[in-house]
């Protein structure tokens, strides 16, 4: 009797701790973001700066850049055009975006009357050939300055895309299928799908997107 008591008593042990832990692993708690100084800033404008590129294709910068306006409006924040931007800063002396993003945010924000500065890198921007596949890949890193030099927000998002191979029919019709998929998206990689989604993501509808600007709060306070 003895023995299935203590027996008893060892298997609702376990199966407590098994619940506890059960419920530790299902427990996700999501990052908390510090807003007092994004709060404090209460940026109505936003001057997006020539994008900085680490990689090796040299038209990525202006693809970035010129997706980069359409999110952070649709936030409720003012952008100012990037190619004026980009054209006042290159009369300033600043041809490189490398140069930009050393200058002080207070210096570039003044020059355009701005409430904060947003400084975009490419990290990754290529498409990798294996055997039958290409994977396209993108990855970003985004940081708001305040015009007072301090940072408001900072998010990174990466994005890939293999292109799939939808025929039916032979094996063989399959891979002369992928191969040519493949070799279409080696040769001319699709990058603007993913980026205006990475965009997406990052700026407007992510866990760690901006937050709402002025122009967006007031027309749903009028709704």
């Amino acid at each position: 009797m003895k023995k299935k008591t203590m027996l008893s008593r060892t298997l609702s042990a376990l199966t407590l701790a098994a619940g506890a832990l059960l419920l530790t692993g299902c427990q996700t708690n999501a990052p908390k973001r510090d807003l007092h100084a994004y709060e404090a800033a209460s940026p109505r404008s936003i001057v997006v700066v020539p994008v900085v590129n680490k990689s090796l294709d040299v038209d990525a910068p202006n693809y970035v850049l010129s997706t980069l306006p359409v999110p952070i409006a649709e936030k409720g924040y003012y952008v100012f055009p990037v190619n004026t931007t980009k054209m006042v800063l290159e009369q300033e002396g600043f041809y490189e975006a490398e140069r930009v993003h050393e200058q002080p945010p207070e210096a570039i924000a003044k020059l355009f009357g701005a409430d904060a500065v947003m400084f975009v890198t490419i990290n990754k921007w290529d498409a990798q050939y294996i055997v039958l596949s290409t994977t396209v890949t993108v990855d970003f890193e985004y940081r708001l300055v305040s015009k007072t030099g301090e940072e408001l927000w900072h998010n990174t998002q990466r994005m890939q895309y293999s292109p799939s191979n939808s025929s039916s029919g032979s094996a063989f019709g399959m891979l002369i299928s992928a191969a040519i998929n493949a070799a279409i998206a080696r040769a001319a990689p699709n990058y603007m799908p993913l980026t205006v989604q990475a965009n997406g993501i990052a700026l407007v509808s992510g866990p760690n997107a901006l937050l709402d600007g002025p122009y967006l709060r007031e027309k749903r306070a009028k709704q």
